[in-house]
């Protein structure tokens, strides 16, 4: 399948990025959003970025116009429906995936390729949503997509073989590094980050140590390039909170059960970075 035009729901962090991704490597992009006012300050963003890689010579003045104008923000599900692959990064919350993949069923092309970004969440479910189960993949990208480059393809059982060759190959135009991985709950690497999360927040609760320690020792002693803190901090707490509530519900297992303070802070509205304040302060 040759894929020409990607469509993208969600202009936020994830989906502003990723159509960020796309446009650079030369796809026409449209995103879909809720409204003007954030479709606009989505490609605000995404324009603020490709001038910072011109003023650092990553990129010419021109190369950064071409990206922009590939890229068009819209209100409307139909205008998704000449897409060949879209890529949903929405809320994570399954119901509303559902809803998502239901609508695209109904608009797409009998052989486009639906995918989601999810985190966490079964594709499964909204394979079956959409009535084309066959043609639904993963492709979990990380935050910030523009600057790592791994995608987890997360593969349903009724996805089809053209679909699956489809999709690597859509990532190889991207130039962006993938693994394969069951559709079962946080795939691999959150399987992992999410209880090494976990026990760096109950070292804080338990005043063991500060946050800013914590990360400290994770970043010169463990070799990361961002301690677990932050790292929750960037992932945004209430979407950890989504994350952990799927894989505690699918594993029963306690490292997967959220801390207190992390359910106490999502209560407050203190989400990290995207709302100023964390587990550090962005203010």
């Amino acid at each position: 399948m040759d894929i020409e035009r990607v469509g993208v729901i969600g202009f936020g962090l994830m989906g502003g990025g990723i159509a960020q991704v796309c446009a650079v490597h030369g796809y026409e992009v449209t995103v879909l959003d809720v409204s003007d006012e954030r479709t606009a300050r989505g490609a605000d963003t995404i324009r603020a970025r490709l001038e910072r890689d011109v003023s650092r010579g990553r990129m010419t003045q021109d190369q950064c116009e071409r990206t922009v104008r590939r890229i068009q923000g819209t209100t409307s599900y139909e205008d998704l429906g000449g897409c060949q692959l879209v890529i949903e990064a929405a809320v994570e919350e399954l119901s509303a995936k559902r809803d998502v993949f239901k609508r695209l069923g109904t608009i797409t092309a009998p052989d486009a390729i639906l995918t989601s970004n999810t985190s966490s969440l079964p594709l499964s479910e909204m394979a079956a949503a959409s009535g084309h189960p066959e043609r639904v993949i993963g492709l979990h990208f990380f935050n910030p997509p523009y600057a790592l480059r791994l995608v987890e393809v997360v593969v349903p059982e009724r996805t089809n073989q053209p679909t699956i060759d489809a999709a690597m190959a859509f990532c190889d135009n991207i130039d962006r590094v993938t693994v394969r991985v069951k559709d079962t709950p946080g795939f691999i690497a959150n399987r992992l980050l999410v209880p090494f999360i976990f026990d760096a927040i109950h070292l804080v609760e338990s005043g063991t140590a500060t946050a800013q320690d914590v990360d400290q020792a994770c970043k010169i002693g463990l070799n990361h390039a961002m301690g677990p803190l932050a790292t929750a901090d960037l992932i945004g707490l209430d979407t950890l909170l989504h994350i952990s509530e799927s894989m505690f519900e699918e594993y029963g297992e306690s490292r997967f059960k959220a801390p207190t303070s992390l359910r106490r802070m999502v209560s407050l509205g203190h989400l990290g970075r995207k709302s100023g304040r964390g587990y550090f302060s962005y203010e």
